[in-house]
């Protein structure tokens, strides 16, 4: 095991409110619990959760850091009792219950995962919380079949163009939801068969005369709800992941009836360390084999320093990015 050092550069929340909340500070270096590891941080991920946990509205889990920062990767260098993968010196992506915005994070080992074939850490930081999500949602929970139209919400953000890549990878027809041409034209080149710039169309126009949809991932909510359940298909299924445009809609639940429609939704974070060790399981086995191939890959929008954490922060709440967010630590 490394002999670490005691202390380590991080960046903590020093009251609920704006990016510019996002302090530099110095914290103790965590050590590893059984079943756990302590990575030495190179890049960290920024993502929606860590704003509304910024904002107070997103608590950390019993037990969590209260550090910000769900996804990280880089270098193993301690491990706990119990450990036998991964292994000093292996260089990882892990999900993180919370902690990722340090030069070290400690998570529970089952929830490593390699880093892929010829990728470099900054992009496999950007891995975790998005296939996570995706993969669990998407095919877990929504059952995504070859050949189903699926369509996705805010198509050019990270959870968006993971989505794309994935569902086109394993046979879907993919149609897209954005804000302007450039993201619908990225969407496009990602898979995507139809972007609609929701400025300019209705989705549930477009889905209509397109058969409706088989399974929407959506993470606006608000009015978004009602126009989802008009777009859906007959056995069409709804995954809800997060309400950009809040949580309360008034429904009529005469159409989910006659559609015979399946309402669901998730969050990741407080799900059991078992349920995440069977998410990663799974993408190990079925996703992983297609990011060594370079099949698919994550989306880069931008890179910041860690101590620049409030710039990044303004720079995904401006909703200008296309993909993923990375803060540069190690």
């Amino acid at each position: 095991m490394s002999v670490l050092p005691e202390t380590m550069r991080a960046v903590e929340i020093s009251a609920p409110g704006g990016p510019e909340v996002l302090t530099p500070v110095t914290r103790p270096v965590p050590a590893p619990g059984p079943g756990q590891v302590v990575i030495r941080v190179a890049y960290a991920g920024v993502n929606r959760p860590d704003a509304l946990q910024r904002a107070g509205s997103y608590a950390p889990p019993p037990g969590a850091s209260d550090l910000p920062g769900l996804e990280a990767a880089g270098e193993v260098v301690a491990v706990g009792e119990g450990v036998g993968w991964p292994s000093v010196g292996t260089q990882v992506c892990a999900l993180l219950p919370g902690g990722g915005y340090a030069e070290y994070v400690a998570t529970p080992a089952a929830h490593c995962l390699p880093v892929p074939a010829g990728m470099g850490l900054n992009e496999a930081a950007c891995l975790p919380e998005t296939f996570f999500t995706v993969w669990s949602n998407v095919f877990m929970r929504g059952g995504l079949k070859a050949g189903e139209r699926f369509l996705v919400h805010g198509g050019s953000s990270g959870i968006g163009t993971t989505a794309i890549q994935l569902a086109r990878a394993f046979g879907a027809r993919v149609f897209v939801t954005a804000g302007s041409e450039e993201k619908c034209a990225a969407c496009l080149e990602l898979g995507a068969e139809r972007a609609i710039n929701y400025r300019e169309e209705d989705f549930v126009e477009v889905m209509g005369k397109a058969g409706g949809a088989d399974l929407i991932l959506d993470m606006v909510g608000g009015e978004y709800i009602p126009r989802n359940v008009k777009a859906m298909a007959e056995d069409g299924r709804l995954v809800q992941i997060a309400f950009l445009q809040g949580p309360k809609a008034a429904l009529n639940f005469a159409l989910v009836m006659v559609k015979r429609l399946t309402i669901t939704g998730s969050t990741l974070r407080p799900q059991s360390d078992l349920a995440k060790a069977r998410i990663a399981a799974e993408l190990r086995a079925q996703v992983w084999p297609l990011l060594d191939a370079g099949r698919i890959g994550p989306v880069m929008d931008s890179e910041y320093p860690l101590d620049a954490a409030s710039e990044a922060h303004a720079r995904m709440e401006s909703s200008g990015h296309i993909g993923k967010i990375v803060l540069k630590v190690g």
